[in-house]
């Protein structure tokens, strides 16, 4: 078992945390952030006041607004969220430099040669968590094991504002009654698959072999045994830069044409637009390109550079991507691949040298 040390940070419904602390009227409301009902738009996150009515991100806020009328739904205001991420930000790297981000509101440390707090994961952690809330009046909960698949779940464990540990000798029983679909990698249909094959949880999933995983799955059936160990060995990667952003949507029924596809663009360049939005200023947006999985599992994808990030660059890279299969479609993707301005000032600074 890894001697590791890895901490989760993830903020509770960060968005509308803020928005909460910086209007004290909003306290003890339903709140969400996200778009316009009147102009078809989509909840980005809400607080735990507006999910008991059912509410959730990635709806619909006129549906979300009939869940739970008197809703109070905020534009996005990305600024005060990104400032908000780096001061966060600044309290982790008094602990470690190993550090990953993976949003504005949560990242990975690496903490296993932290001195700090007696070199205690599980203290650092609670500091963390305390000065973010003094400091900043924000809430983030926190998940410490040996990895970081473990440490991920152990953050959701007991949400909101919650600490959950997984010591070393505590993985193996951990892991035993997990759900499979909590592995990481694990969506919807590989899930479905699991569960025809009757498994269900990491003990059933133990029972099967490595070869027998990779002759259903491929080169994620060793990943999937391994998870079913508890086994995690990728490293807190804090110098690891995106090269793309996307979304992609896999239907419970395939899309018969290409008109049937294009209906899905909108609510899928939403999505991608959220996810655009929580990349810090560091990236810059350089080409769209599109991916397409059809019914028979043959894919392709396909991007243009130099064209504008509007729906009907998507529409023409959708069209032209349709006709290399001109089939079914059973999975939908966009996204937008990445110049990372930061990497290019790395390599300026060590060509003028």
């Amino acid at each position: 078992m890894s001697s590791r040390k890895i901490i989760h940070i993830d903020a509770d419904c960060f968005y509308a945390a803020i928005e909460m602390r910086d209007d004290p009227r909003l306290q003890g409301r339903a709140v969400a952030v996200g778009g316009s009902a009147d102009r078809r738009g989509v909840i980005a996150t809400c607080n735990y006041e507006a999910r008991s009515w059912g509410v959730h991100s990635a709806m619909p806020s006129a549906r979300a607004l009939k869940l739970c009328p008197d809703l109070v739904i905020i534009k996005p205001r990305m600024d005060a969220y990104k400032t908000a991420s780096r001061q966060i930000h600044s309290i982790l790297h008094d602990y470690t430099d190993c550090i990953e981000p993976l949003s504005l509101d949560e990242a990975f440390l690496d903490v296993t040669d932290c001195t700090l707090c007696s070199g205690s994961a599980t203290l650092i952690a609670k500091e963390i968590r305390s000065r973010v809330w003094q400091e900043l009046r924000l809430v983030v909960s926190a998940g410490v094991a040996p990895n970081k698949f473990l440490a991920k779940i152990a953050s959701d464990w007991r949400k909101p504002d919650g600490l959950f540990v997984i010591t070393p000798d505590q993985v193996d029983d951990f892991v035993l009654s997990l759900p499979v679909k909590k592995l990481h990698g694990v969506g919807k249909v590989t899930a479905a698959k699991l569960a025809a094959m009757g498994i269900n949880d990491c003990a059933q999933l133990r029972e099967h072999s490595p070869l027998g995983l990779a002759k259903a799955f491929g080169s994620f059936g060793e990943r999937l045994w391994s998870l079913a160990r508890g086994i995690d060995d990728r490293p807190v990667q804090p110098f690891s830069r995106r090269q793309s952003v996307s979304v992609e949507h896999t239907f419970d029924k395939d899309l018969p044409d290409l008109a049937a596809c294009l209906e899905q663009l909108p609510s899928l360049l939403e999505d991608l637009t959220r996810r655009q939005q929580r990349l810090d200023d560091s990236y810059r947006p350089e080409k769209p390109f599109v991916k397409i999985k059809f019914h028979d599992f043959t894919q392709t994808t396909i991007e243009q550079s130099g064209a504008p990030l509007e729906l009907d660059s998507y529409r023409l890279l959708l069209s032209a991507a349709f006709m290399r299969g001109n089939k079914p479609v059973r999975l939908l993707g966009v996204g937008v691949r990445l110049l990372d301005q930061q990497q290019d000032a790395v390599q300026l600074e060590l060509f003028s040298q």
